[in-house]
């Protein structure tokens, strides 16, 4: 290679890998698999060493890459927060055991781990309290996120035992298990919003949401899996974090320890295989020099620790054919590209389809029809095409173009500024969006209108029966018995249903409304703050956003929503069919803040409340509801078969456990309202 094209091709690395910094770490949308990016980054670190002519202190090759967003406050790291240099064979492996030794000259240990898929995150301990979370950001400082951090359950913030130090540091991973992951995919689908890629950009994603209390809704988990500080129990790595596990902290157990390679070699092989029976994402193994003292000699370089090194497994993979491309039509009217397959066998299942997430992807794969595509199966919904075999291209394929038209109603789409999905704005005229918005509004956790399905609405729909969800209120049984699948007995449950479904609260109502990015909790926070519809309708940008958990993206849409005459329409329809269009007089009374500056969790079951009942009547009454016990937490409200680990963290920490009957006494004014102490200790109400 020249220096001239030496020159260019360093340039052109830079410009891409920062292009996917971006991507990665601002947008949360990578374009490439964690391969392919260390292997442009490799190149790049090798030109350069090449050609040091070239050096430039702004390369991606000279930096950790940044997650922080100025949003929050930043924090040093006491400890750099390196990353690991990254290997995917076996050779380098064993030339990293060379370099090792050749600094090393006594014998030494390799402590092999598994690499949790997840961000990383610093705690700091002071006292056996919880004092503060940061984020990795660029190495040397990141964000404070510790609020978003006290709300993952499986950290401790008042550590058990004995013997920890006064003062450490305990690094780790936040991930989200792949059935939390699909659950909150699932949800963003039915709510318009952009389903993440993967489980790190949802743990990613969530970590950096400026509201705790979502934090909390989000099923976020953490490993700790390193300890920092002066006065450490050992100088075994391994040995630190089996006494760490005694203190509180979810220590993997997927850990050992061995005295050469061949044991790490044997850890490789087995979880290659058995990470798949996981239920979170892993993509690697990290071996670690076992000593403290001598990871201190071996030192660090500008971006890596030189006593450590990630081992990344080959993501599991199919190549297959791509034979079309389907754009589906969403509620909100979101346009998302699906790949048909030829059938392919992938992790146990036979795959027929992958998903293709919008325009940009499908520009970033230059994806022709006839291409034999890499296929990938992680924690997604269902599986996504990653690359193109080239070389299996076909001489006539032709490109993969996204639609600039809807393809069910042939409106021309839009797309938004800042926005990576396009929307077709025919809301009144497209089918599907049509059909989405009633299966929306008929759904449990909306209106709750039994014995309507996908299919019937679309029956429905084809028969020119219903065009919105006021037609729902206009049915009869005459109109339904003689529809195929139904009959008079169905039609009756159909129709006594949708008249139940008048007796749903205000909150339900709205949130069924499906305004978009306005979800169940969304939908509560307007409701109680507003007491009606017409109150929100005609609430102005800066009143909307005074609301609790309203940020100007959902103010915004609420604005664009009731600025739409057919909206407008629909609501008065709904309202003259005898539809909850404002809070009851008894939700309006005002309600006395009895539970003001009380923090409860609630477990179990209950007789008079569901669960998501007695949450609400918690907040009602000026109450905060956590998730997890803590040294936070004034009341467990237990019902009958509550969670044994919340019970036994609460007897830990000398927390109060109420009864149902205990909470209505609290609620009616008949019970005491603080925690009364003697000698030092909470003493249990109602006793």
């Amino acid at each position: 290679m020249t220096r001239e094209e030496a020159k260019k091709r360093i340039e052109q690395l830079r410009e891409e890998l920062e292009r996917h910094n971006y991507q990665y770490y601002v947008l949360n949308k990578p374009l490439i698999s964690d391969q392919e990016y260390d292997e442009m980054m490799r190149e790049l670190i090798e030109l350069e060493e090449r050609f040091p002519e070239f050096f430039d202190p702004n390369s991606p090759s000279q930096r950790v890459g940044a997650d922080i967003n100025k949003e929050f406050e930043q924090a040093e790291h006491e400890y750099p927060m390196l990353s690991l240099s990254n290997t995917y064979t076996r050779e380098e492996l064993i030339e990293f055991d060379a370099r090792i030794r050749k600094e090393v000259d006594e014998p030494f240990k390799y402590v092999a781990e598994l690499k949790y898929d997840g961000t990383a995150i610093s705690l700091i301990y002071e006292e056996g309290r919880l004092v503060q979370a940061i984020t990795r950001g660029d190495g040397m400082r990141g964000d404070v996120v510790t609020d978003n951090i006290r709300t993952i359950r499986s950290i401790p913030l008042v550590l058990r035992g004995t013997g920890w130090p006064r003062r450490f540091i305990i690094r780790g991973e936040v991930f989200m298990p792949y059935e939390g992951f699909r659950r909150l995919n699932e949800e963003r689908i039915r709510n318009g919003e952009e389903p993440f890629a993967n489980p790190r950009n949802a743990a990613a994603g969530t970590l950096k949401l400026q509201n705790p209390s979502l934090v909390a809704k989000r099923p976020l988990d953490c490993f700790l899996y390193y300890l920092l500080g002066e006065d450490l129990p050992t100088d075994s790595h391994y040995e630190n974090l089996q006494i760490a596990r005694s203190w509180g902290f979810k220590v993997p157990e997927e850990m050992e320890r061995y005295d050469n390679l061949e044991g790490v070699f044997r850890f490789i092989d087995k979880w290659d295989v058995q990470r798949k029976d996981l239920p979170y994402a892993t993509d690697g193994v990290v071996i670690k020099v076992d000593s403290l003292r001598l990871q201190q000699r071996l030192g660090n370089t500008a971006k890596s620790p030189r006593w450590a090194i990630a081992y990344k497994f080959k993501a599991e993979q199919a190549k297959t054919r791509l034979l079309s491309v389907d754009f589906q039509v969403g509620r909100t009217g979101a346009i998302t590209p699906v790949a048909n397959l030829e059938p392919v066998l992938l992790a146990g299942t036979v795959v027929k389809r992958a998903s293709l997430y919008n325009d940009d992807q499908i520009r970033q794969l230059d994806l022709h029809i006839g291409d034999t595509v890499y296929v990938e199966k992680g924690g997604e919904i269902i599986p996504k095409i990653t690359g193109v075999d080239l070389t299996l291209r076909p001489p006539d394929a032709r490109p993969v173009v996204f639609v600039t038209h809807c393809p069910a109603c042939g409106t021309p789409l839009v797309r938004e500024e800042g926005e990576a999905i396009w929307y077709c704005p025919n809301e009144e005229g497209c089918p599907p969006q049509i059909k989405g918005r009633i299966e929306h509004f008929i759904s449990r956790k909306a209106m709750n209108i039994e014995g309507l399905g996908e299919e019937t609405i679309d029956l429905l729909y084809r028969k020119g029966l219903v065009r919105d969800a006021a037609d729902l209120y206009e049915l009869t049984v005459e109109q339904l018995a003689p529809l195929e699948r139904l009959g008079e007995k169905s039609a009756r449950n159909i129709i006594e249903s949708i008249e139940r479904s008048k007796e749903v609260p205000f909150e339900r109502v709205l949130f069924a409304l499906g305004i978009r990015y306005v979800g169940e909790t969304v939908a509560r926070k307007l409701a109680r703050h507003f007491g009606s519809i017409d109150a929100l309708a005609e609430a102005s940008l800066e009143e909307l956003m005074a609301a609790e958990e309203v940020g100007e993206k959902i103010a915004r849409s609420i604005r664009t929503f009731f600025s739409k005459p057919a909206n407008r329409r629909l609501i008065e329809r709904l309202r003259a069919h005898g539809v909850k269009m404002a809070l009851d007089e008894d939700q309006r009374e005002e309600t006395p803040p009895l539970l003001e500056g009380k923090t409860f969790v609630v477990s179990g079951v209950f007789r008079h409340f569901s669960r998501e009942e007695i949450k609400q009547t918690i907040e009602k009454y000026g109450g905060k509801v956590s998730s997890s016990v803590s040294s936070r937490t004034t009341y467990l409200l237990a019902g009958e078969k509550p969670g044994p680990n919340k019970l036994e963290k609460a007897a830990a920490l000398n927390i109060p456990v109420i009864s149902e009957e205990d909470f209505l006494k609290m609620i009616r004014g008949t019970g005491p309202q603080d925690n009364t102490e003697e000698d030092g200790q909470k003493k249990l109400p109602f006793a």
